[in-house]
């Protein structure tokens, strides 16, 4: 099986995984484009939701749940957070366009318990990893730190030429605090559009060892193993990365290979 999902280039969906066709137990997602006047409605079914506002602005509503005109970015390249709104899972959701929009949905196993909030731009930790070649720009939407059940949601910038999630780590095992098991999708985007970026994906049994040239729009399915991407000289990288898995912490290895290129750990994980 390939864990490379393609993306559509024109349409109202764009791509989507469940954990039906990804053959895993957590992780959700799908990404939309929408026009002015659209309506994207889902219906949940004990599972949570992270709302994503990609670009352009929505009204997000779910039960009594609303949020007016939310969003801020024309595209997510933009060196600006995104809005998004956490919803329990436990009434329709319904994202309605005002203006050319792309919105993605990451879900995962709840219980419905946390009330829906508003995640607003502000409320959101923005840091810089690595440095030199592997210098990222990282924002951290739904962290742990903040309330879901099973959600992690974390957008990357990655410059021109540089690498990302790198030194390759993982997170496949239930040993906490050491490592935790996490499954994982990266929702591409690339700049200019036309480009690509490379993503691999191995174990140390090497039983899975895939990659990637990965287009606008793709999705890399991580069920386990090692992740690294790296991005040609003349375009930019944004992925957006749901994990979930029985424990909702973030803890990771890196491929004891490459920590030899560690100079301190800021060049660690995403």
């Amino acid at each position: 099986m390939s864990l490379l999902v393609k993306g559509a280039r024109s349409g109202r969906d764009i791509v989507a995984v469940t954990p039906a066709s990804a053959g895993w137990r957590y992780v959700g997602f799908s990404a939309h484009r929408l026009g002015p006047g659209e309506r994207l409605e889902a219906t949940p079914a004990g599972r949570e939701v992270c709302v994503v506002v990609l670009s352009g602005v929505v009204t997000v509503r779910s039960g009594p749940a609303e949020y007016r005109e939310i969003g801020q970015r024309r595209d997510p390249f933009e060196d600006l957070p995104p809005f998004a709104a956490y919803l329990p899972g436990t009434s329709r959701v319904e994202v309605a366009a005002h203006t050319p929009t792309e919105v993605a949905l990451c879900t995962a196993p709840g219980t419905g318990k946390l009330p829906p909030r508003l995640v607003e731009p502000a409320s959101m930790r923005r840091t810089v990893r690595g440095k030199d070649l592997n210098t990222r720009y990282v924002t951290d939407i739904l962290p742990e730190d903040q309330p879901a059940e099973s959600l992690l949601v974390v957008e990357v910038r990655t410059p021109t030429g540089h690498s990302s999630s790198y030194p390759p780590h993982k997170h496949d095992r239930d040993a906490s605090p050491e490592e935790t098991l996490l499954e994982e999708t990266y929702y591409h985007r690339v700049d200019p559009p036309q480009g690509f970026v490379f993503q691999r994906v191995y174990t140390d049994a090497r039983d899975i060892d895939e990659s990637y040239a990965v287009e606008d729009h793709d999705v890399v399915m991580v069920p386990r193993g090692y992740h690294p991407v790296v991005v040609p000289f003349g375009y930019r990288s944004y992925y957006l990365n749901v994990m979930a898995g029985p424990l909702r912490a973030w803890h990771f290895r890196n491929d004891p290979a490459h920590e030899w290129i560690l100079g301190s750990r800021e060049h660690e994980g995403r």
